[in-house]
């Protein structure tokens, strides 16, 4: 398969995921480690949600989307580890330097979730992850509509924040 984009790869095995490389792994642990300690770009928090089998606490660097309509964890990546523990618990934690906020979550539907992927790849961060994307910024609404399915969004419903 050289030669093939990590989504096309994903989907020729039959996942539907997206793999995990060591280069990946090995920059979510630094990204971790930046925003654990508030040295980050200001949109990039360390999202905490507890294993759905395991129980065990995993965490992930992640992006959050804040506009007029309300706060939005984007999953760039698909169904990843993180949206599988958040739909199944619905709370998570999200920390910053020091301080710790913990949050109630919901999955949106495609027509409130399209305008979201929309502003998410509209953003320098595209750089990264628009890959991953089937569409561009500058294409119509319902494009986005179509490919709300593959890229999970949710709202921040209810949060609480602690400094540590």
């Amino acid at each position: 398969m050289e030669g093939t984009g990590l989504r096309e790869m994903a989907m020729a095995n039959g996942t539907g995921r997206f793999p995990t490389t060591r280069v990946r792994r090995t920059l979510n642990t630094v990204l971790g480690g930046l925003v654990k300690y508030g040295v980050a770009a200001p949109q990039l928090h360390l999202l905490t949600t507890r294993g759905r089998t395991s129980g065990f606490l995993r965490s992930t660097p992640i992006i959050l989307v804040e506009n007029a309509q309300g706060r939005f964890l984007v999953a760039p990546y698909g169904p990843v580890g993180w949206v599988r523990n958040i739909r199944g618990d619905g709370f998570g934690t999200l920390r910053r330097g020091g301080w710790i906020e913990l949050i109630s979550v919901t999955e949106v539907g495609p027509e409130r979730a399209a305008p979201v992927l929309r502003e998410y790849l509209d953003h320098p961060r595209a750089a990264c992850v628009g890959d991953h994307f089937e569409v561009s910024p500058h294409d119509p609404i319902g494009a986005f509509e179509k490919i709300a399915a593959n890229h999970p969004v949710f709202e921040i419903v209810r949060s609480t924040t602690v400094r540590l």
